[in-house]
């Protein structure tokens, strides 16, 4: 299964068979998170996977019914510096990602599930805190009412519009697919990302072979969460985008060069990508 194939594949899964990972599977994921990436040098991260049953009876870890029968969880564990969001949002999602090619369901969660009881299972130190877990399990057949109600609440089948998007040299002109044909499956999998609340926040401007990467701020999406979910979106994309980039046999880096062009209300320049 490629990378693009894995993206479209990708759901959020709230309704799980009560069966434990398999050993071989568990394995493999514990080998692939050791391991995993991040765009920027600031990385304190670390990502535990936690099973229920192996807990301490006054340790009642919960989601608020938001998700039901899973087992298992990964939890990321996080210091606070300099672009550790996005930082995130890029590594999660490729083990979101790389779980989905092994068949198994996962779900961001930043928001409905206990944090404190979390963090005492990881052994959260006095400068760490877990922004997102995921469940990882086998998605059940038939989902929950709950989980029904919220996919139809978060529109995740909805999304916008490629010239919403993608621009050229500057905001004031949408990119054309023609215009960027051998690039033009790496947008694609940048517009069909996961985000909070499916409001897709960035935006692309190309220059050459530059992409400029930018964050369309929506009110009251902050840091009521104790961490900004709209930078943690940023990652995600930013993972979608290079992962299919690689992918086309294309190489490129990450790096700080603000373009200098003049922004829409509430936009704000993270990071860019120059291909090779």
């Amino acid at each position: 299964m490629n990378i693009r194939e894995v993206i479209m594949q990708r759901k959020s899964v709230r309704t799980y068979q009560e069966e434990i990972v398999s050993k071989e599977l568990r394995q493999k994921l514990e080998n692939y998170i050791r391991d995993v990436d991040t765009p920027f040098d600031t990385k304190k991260i670390r990502f535990e996977i936690i099973d229920i049953n192996n807990n301490k009876k006054d340790m009642k870890l919960g989601t608020y019914g938001v998700i039901k029968g899973a087992k298992t969880f990964i939890c990321a564990v996080i210091e606070k510096g300099n672009g550790y969001e996005e930082n995130l949002g890029y590594a999660f999602e490729k083990i979101i990602l790389y779980a989905t090619s092994l068949g198994l369901g996962t779900c961001w969660l930043g928001g409905t599930f206990k944090r404190a009881d979390f963090g005492k299972t990881v052994g959260l130190q006095a400068n760490e805190f877990i922004p997102v877990i995921t469940p990882i399990g086998y998605p059940k057949a038939n989902r929950s009412l709950l989980d029904t109600l919220m996919v139809m609440a978060a529109g995740s089948k909805n999304r916008k519009d490629w010239i919403e998007l993608f621009f050229a040299d500057d905001f004031d002109k949408p990119l054309k697919k023609e215009e960027v044909k051998k690039f033009e499956e790496a947008l694609e999998m940048v517009r069909i990302a996961p985000s909070a609340s499916n409001k897709q926040p960035w935006r692309i401007v190309k220059y050459k072979n530059t992409f400029h990467f930018f964050l369309c701020r929506n009110k009251g999406y902050g840091k009521a969460l104790g961490f900004d979910i709209q930078r943690l979106d940023m990652g995600i994309a930013m993972c979608h985008f290079e992962t299919m980039i690689n992918e086309l046999g294309y190489l490129g880096k990450w790096d700080a060069c603000n373009p200098g062009i003049t922004l829409p209300e509430r936009y704000e320049y993270i990071v860019s990508f120059t291909i090779a």
